[in-house]
């Protein structure tokens, strides 16, 4: 399958006719489609990353789907890899984005999260299509769009019999019995580490009293750590190392000795633990890097933007006889192409729900046309993981949230609108650079355009239900609501804008609330709070007709198991922008380290996302990305190789394997009689309480239990990673 032939012939030829958008086809990719949105909005929500489905998609499909009646099944197989794909990138942007709301101070529900998925991830299948014979056919030798092209290798190499998928459903199997053992069944600790004024109590350093170094116990994050490759969770960890060992400490070390609140302080900074500096400062400093990062990536991709626009202007309206034209050139026409764009659009403008004037309604049209351009060829030049969606995102909100500034609309609800903007915008712009690895693939093994174009649209149609609802159901199962002892009254201004809910409020204590009266969630700040309430600005649950504030609402997204760092940068913008309190002091002190760290020749956004998370998630991504240093040095390979299949395949499966139990031991919380203590459902709870146990009574026994098995998952990992002899 030589792409380099003045005239390009496909592995399957225009005039070959060989099953394609096919029941089975469709079916399977859609249920992957599932697995995988579920395992990325669950990644996304841990720690702001998601990996590609596209390879171990197609290696399943290899698998699975045989040829039948002496027909050829590959094209099939590209139909499943590239229906279920799209399940993997709508789910990666809605995590980025809609949880944002939770951090504005709305209730995320499944109806708004489903809908603003659909719509985006449509309009970016719509507005990428016209740019195929542009950016995939006459720049096929230009624009190498890895991801697309790798895909492409692996369904030729399994058509000819070398591609297996046992690793792939080995990893899924090792991945969710480990995550069970430390979820469900609480046999692991779920951290392991200590805080370092432990290790050095006889020195008596002020500075390490709130140092902590743990590992999280996760087989998805070692997934992510093996599949990125050791240099990029070098860079990730630093970060974390960076805030952990340094930022932190030294916060504490000079505020320490300040009696009275400092900066954004709830309480003086003597009486924090290390978890509520984090919150209080070090998260603002990593925000601030995170989105440094991403607008030095927008920059540094501004040559192919330009380039992307002034070409594809040309041939966007390209007119040429549909009827003529060979299979492997047929798109789906230009006016169904206008009417579903312009459709969906007005679909947002019309749906009480969004509550989108006009003008909205314009800027999606305009911004997701814009970046999704960007987008496809941005992706085409240095593939998907690269591709500064972050960045782009930022810019969408700082160009709506300036407009919104100038006309006057700095009210809660313009936020709403403003993040709405940006999400429907972000969706279209990351399903725009899926859509065209999955054409480039299509292009290279002699797909139909017009078919696999049609897949794209069924993968999210089926996709945004599980992501919308994995993402609402992790919330909701995280969420406490601490009832508030005196009463008083908001003013009527505090709940405008406001939507009327009736949570699941679950007290601290663990009852829950079962009266179901109306109660409205609002975000207050210290305007809305009377003094010496006592009480702190954050979300709260008010009843709606006599305005009294009844709960304080800590939800999940947010918290320390679903940090939401994506979607807390994105929240930060826009209040910083309209509300004009940003906290510039601690952001410009990240925008500095990012810089610093571009100046150094390292991914500042890489670097950055490692400063704000916490270590405990970022050092299994680092044991991830040594153990793929330790396989390529033993193997032979190159390091880090985008074509590396084997390791690459097992840690597939170890994601999907622990991200989905990871999301049925979330559920665990609806069940009655659930163990708050413990965590896990009755009848398992004395297993966490053993003395290796998750709450076990010895934490040393504990830590050097859990280290044990995350060795054997990294010789798992290593051995997994060993070259196939069956390979062709």
């Amino acid at each position: 399958m030589s792409d380099e032939s003045p005239h390009f012939v496909p592995l399957v030829p225009a005039e070959e006719a060989q099953p394609e958008l096919t029941p089975r086809a469709v079916v399977l990719g859609a249920l992957l489609g599932l697995v995988f949105g579920v395992a990325s909005t669950y990644l996304a929500l841990k720690v702001g990353l998601t990996v590609s489905a596209s390879v171990p998609i197609a290696v399943i499909a290899i698998a699975v789907l045989h040829a039948r009646n002496g027909k050829r099944a590959i094209l099939e197989h590209n139909i499943t890899q590239t229906a279920g794909s799209a399940g993997e990138s709508v789910a990666a942007a809605v995590v980025f984005t809609v949880p944002a709301l939770v951090f504005l101070g709305y209730p995320m529900d499944i109806g708004t999260t489903t809908v603003i998925a659909l719509v985006g991830g449509i309009l970016g299948v719509l507005m990428m299509v016209p740019l195929r014979r542009y950016l995939i056919v006459k720049e096929h030798r230009t624009l190498r769009y890895p991801e697309g092209k790798a895909c492409a290798e692996i369904l030729r190499v399994g058509e000819l019999g070398g591609t297996s998928a046992s690793k792939v459903f080995f990893g899924m199997g090792v991945g969710g019995l480990l995550k069970a053992a430390q979820a469900i069944f609480g046999g692991v600790y779920a951290t392991v580490g200590a805080k370092l004024s432990a290790l050095v109590t006889k020195s008596k350093l002020a500075y390490f009293d709130k140092a902590y170094v743990g590992c999280d116990f996760d087989p998805a994050l070692l997934g992510v750590g093996y599949i990125i490759g050791y240099r990029t969770s070098l860079i990730m960890v630093a970060g974390s190392l960076m805030s952990a060992l340094i930022i932190i400490p030294l916060i504490y070390t000079f505020g320490a000795g300040n009696p009275e609140l400092f900066g954004f302080g709830t309480k003086p900074i003597a009486e924090m633990g290390w978890s509520e500096i984090y919150s209080a400062y070090a998260r603002h400093i990593g925000a601030g890097a995170v989105a440094t990062g991403g607008i030095v990536s927008l920059i540094r991709a501004l040559p192919a933007i330009r380039s992307a626009l002034w070409s594809s202007a040309a041939s966007l309206f390209s007119k040429g006889d549909a009827a003529g034209r060979a299979r492997t050139d047929r798109d789906t026409p230009m006016p169904v192409l206008l009417a579903g764009a312009l459709g969906l659009v007005a679909l947002i403008w019309l749906t009480p729900m969004f509550d989108v004037p006009l003008l909205g309604a314009g800027l999606i049209l305009a911004f997701g046309f814009l970046f999704s351009v960007v987008s496809s060829r941005v992706t085409g030049e240095v593939g998907s993981t690269s591709n500064p969606l972050s960045g782009m995102t930022i810019a969408v909100l700082m160009g709506t949230c300036g407009i919104f500034l100038m006309l006057g609309w700095t009210d809660p609800i313009h936020k709403k609108l403003a993040l709405t903007i940006g999400a429907v915008v972000c969706i279209a712009v990351s399903q725009a650079g899926t859509c065209s690895q999955d054409l480039k693939t299509g292009y290279l093994v002699g797909a139909t355009p017009i078919l696999q174009q049609g897949a794209l649209v069924i993968g999210v149609l089926t996709s945004v239900l599980a992501v919308g609802s994995t993402a609402y159901l992790l919330n909701l199962s995280k969420t406490k609501d601490e009832p508030i002892a005196a009463a008083f009254q908001v003013t009527p201004e505090a709940l405008e804008g406001r939507g009327t809910v009736h949570p699941r409020v679950r007290a601290e204590d663990g009852t829950v609330d079962a009266s179901g009266a109306a109660l409205t969630l609002t975000r207050l700040g210290l305007a809305d709070l009377p003094e010496g309430a006592g009480l702190e600005p954050g979300s709260y649950l008010v009843d709606a007709a006599t305005r009294e504030v009844k709960f304080r609402r800590f939800d999940g997204i947010g918290g320390d198991e679903l940090a939401a760092p994506q979607a807390s940068l994105m929240a930060t913008v826009i209040s910083g922008i309209l509300d004009q309190k940003l906290p510039w002091d601690l952001i410009l002190i990240g925008a500095a380290i990012a810089l610093f760290m571009e100046l150094l020749g390292i991914s500042s956004l890489t670097f950055a996302v490692g400063l704000y998370l916490k270590l405990q998630y970022t050092a299994p991504v680092f044991l991830g990305g040594l153990v793929r240093k330790l396989a390529d040095r033993a193997y032979k390979r190159v390091p880090d190789a985008e074509e590396e299949p084997e390791g690459t395949l097992f840690s597939s499966g170890l994601i999907a394997g622990a991200a989905i139990v990871g999301v049925l031991a979330a559920m665990q919380g609806f069940l009655p009689g659930y163990d708050e203590d413990s965590g896990l459902v009755p009848g398992l709870a004395f297993l966490a309480r053993l003395p290796f146990g998750a709450t076990g009574g010895d934490d040393l026994v504990g830590n050097w239990f859990g280290a044990g098995v995350l060795a054997l998952l990294g010789f798992l990992m290593f051995r997994a990673a060993r070259p196939s002899n069956s390979a062709p």
